[in-house]
């Protein structure tokens, strides 16, 4: 029987990336019935929405999906479609593995690390007052007449809601993580020291949580400023870390960069009632079309996801297949030759294939 999955291609190198794990995903012969839908730019012209309610229905139905990148417009326009996805079917872990591997260009030589990152609330929660309007003049005026100090009258204003209910579902989830994946550590960061309310209720609650783990999981805590220079000095000191939204957020392009890049890091978001699995970088939409960007991280999203299905060996093997094209370095696309302008580089496709052909010769 074949599972149903939801399948998203996105938009600018989206669809390219996309397809090229679908190919992967099948080649490792695990049986799954894709049903398409649209997002972002291209729903809008169809749906009248960059998030249409078919979409979502799907995924609520198959409870899972693979979905490409999607652009997000900078200033102006919708909203992030990402978001608004991990909102609506309350995707509130954020995973993203990041592993290096053999034959990958990086200034390191062993980093395997995952960040768990609370994906539901904190300054990305899109709780946000324009400047000029009537809603901030009057916050500003609540927050100077109880006792706050003042704001500038032409500010814009972001909350940044952290609660206990929130932290403590991510925080158990990143320690199940650790015992269901043979992690030792757990690492909670935050900015206690300076937002003592939100980052430090964010801290008493991983510090509760991680009692109920004593003598499973270890358990420490990071100030996220003092976390950067950590990983970039020792990254093979950690394991998982559990973040806000935001540091959370910034943190793993940090990490992806340690391990060769967004262009190798996958990711998943998941909820109690749905996961989607989707790579860390954009859309690159200059890049659209030219069959030359690298597809590695959309396939090993394709992997978690297998993973997650329970199919873990198919999960590994592609993981290895990935592996093994890597590091012989041959089939590979631009980014991963040790020259940038290398004439031997493959395309997306290209990529994808070689990595199929390894998975069915088993």
């Amino acid at each position: 029987m074949a599972y149903k999955v939801t399948f998203i291609p996105g938009d600018g190198i989206g669809p390219e990336v996309a397809e090229a794990a679908k190919v992967c995903v099948d080649a490792t012969g695990v049986k799954i019935d894709w049903e398409t839908h649209k997002a972002g730019e291209e729903a809008i012209a169809d749906f009248g929405t960059p998030l249409p309610d078919a979409l979502l229905e799907s995924i609520r139905r198959n409870k899972v999906a693979l979905k490409g990148p999607i652009t997000t417009p900078i200033g102006k326009g919708f909203r992030s479609v990402n978001v608004a996805l991990r909102q609506a079917l309350d995707l509130y872990a954020c995973v993203r593995p990041c592993r290096l591997y053999p034959g990958i260009p990086s200034h390191y030589d062993k980093v395997d690390l995952v960040i768990v990152r609370e994906n539901s609330e904190d300054l990305y929660a899109g709780i946000e007052y324009d400047d000029g309007t009537s809603e901030v003049k009057e916050l500003i005026d609540w927050v100077k007449s109880h006792g706050g100090k003042s704001i500038q009258s032409d500010a814009a204003i972001s909350l940044k809601p952290i609660s206990a209910s929130a932290t403590e579902r991510v925080v158990r989830f990143a320690f199940e993580y650790a015992l269901k994946n043979g992690r030792k550590r757990v690492t909670a960061v935050h900015k206690a020291n300076i937002m003592k309310f939100s980052d430090g209720l964010f801290l008493e609650t991983a510090q509760r949580v991680a009692e109920r783990y004593a003598g499973k999981v270890e358990f420490e805590d990071r100030l996220v400023d003092n976390m950067c220079m950590q990983l970039v000095q020792r990254p093979e000191n950690y394991d998982i870390l559990v973040l806000p939204n935001l540091y959370g957020d910034i943190l793993s392009d940090l990490a992806a960069g340690l391990v060769g890049g967004l262009g190798v890091a996958p990711g998943a978001n998941v909820g109690d009632k749905a996961a989607v699995f989707e790579p860390v970088h954009g859309s690159a939409p200059k890049y659209a079309g030219l069959n030359k960007v690298n597809p590695m991280a959309t396939i090993l999203s394709g992997a978690l996801m297998l993973r997650h299905l329970g199919e873990t060996s198919a999960a590994s093997r592609l993981e290895q297949a990935v592996a093994d094209v890597v590091k012989e370095g041959r089939d590979v696309t631009y980014d991963l030759k040790p020259h940038k302008d290398d004439p031997t580089s493959v395309g997306t496709k290209e990529m994808a294939a070689a990595i199929a052909r390894r998975l069915k010769k088993g």
